[in-house]
């Protein structure tokens, strides 16, 4: 390797180094900042470390904010969210991509146009819908839009097309269903997408706002996003350990998933790129 090669490599982990810094540092700031007492933010808000490490936050949160109740419900809307997307998406891309039946040409093309289409524009006709069914108010309100997106389908149609079709002809010379087919041969195959759609569901279902602000009622069936604007507040004044308590509570389950699934995650968006 000659001096020329050697240097640009120096220069780009440089780089590259100074980049990952500067993106993780306002997550240090925020771990330690959970451990520090409304005074010292007061005293001095930039300070990275804490005086003495508190865990007065996280005890508060749980034992006086009913955070508990926040995140169960946050895990149980996430939960079913991800069951939903991967088994309604993968039925949908399996058969947009190895299946034959008239008007298939035009399904597609509908699944991309509803990506672009604003959210907003149909967060009033989903809300409609949802208090004609009587749903409001309950984690079923909250969960039902979040059971498939276009984009889960876009990633599984596109992943199906790498599964061999000689796979499913095979099986269907044996006689089995289609059924059959989907369940003990295109889903085991599907790992890497499957992966995929699990993680961002989860994190559009666990990071929406909005729509639980809106279905959600009552304390019961807020979510950890609704918990983290209410733990901010605290005797009409800005709480900020308790808030960086919460927001590292409600960080925790994304990191783990990520660090648990980033390989598949990576194999699936880049396969997602393939006819």
């Amino acid at each position: 390797m000659n001096t020329s090669s050697t240097g640009r490599q120096a220069v780009n982990y440089t780089v590259l180094t100074l980049i990952a810094v500067f993106m993780l540092l306002p997550f240090v700031w925020l771990f330690f900042g959970s451990f520090k007492t409304q005074a010292e933010f007061l005293s001095n808000p930039a300070a990275l470390f804490p005086k003495s490490f508190q865990f007065n936050n996280y005890v508060q949160l749980f034992a006086e904010g009913g955070f508990g109740k926040y995140m169960v419900n946050s895990l149980i809307v996430s939960a079913v969210a991800v069951v939903g997307n991967i088994l309604f998406s993968a039925m949908a891309g399996y058969a947009l991509a190895k299946l034959r039946f008239r008007g298939r040409g035009l399904v597609f093309p509908l699944v991309i146009m509803s990506m672009i289409v604003p959210y907003v524009a149909l967060f009033v006709p989903q809300f409609v819908i949802v208090v004609q069914m009587g749903l409001v108010d309950s984690l079923i309100g909250i969960i039902l839009p979040a059971l498939i997106m276009p984009l889960s389908v876009f990633i599984m149609r596109q992943f199906a097309y790498s599964v061999p079709f000689e796979l499913m002809e095979a099986a269907r010379i044996d006689g089995a269903s289609e059924g059959r087919i989907f369940f003990r041969i295109f889903l085991p195959l599907s790992g890497p997408a499957v992966a995929t759609v699990g993680i961002l569901s989860f994190l559009a279902s666990w990071n929406n706002f909005l729509w639980p602000l809106v279905v959600a009622q009552s304390q019961d069936t807020y979510t950890a996003p609704i918990g983290l604007a209410v733990a901010s507040q605290a005797s009409n004044t800005t709480a900020f350990g308790l808030l960086l308590a919460a927001a590292m509570v409600v960080l925790l389950p994304i990191l783990l998933l990520f660090l648990f699934l980033q390989r598949y995650f990576i194999q699936g968006v880049s396969t997602a790129g393939l006819k």
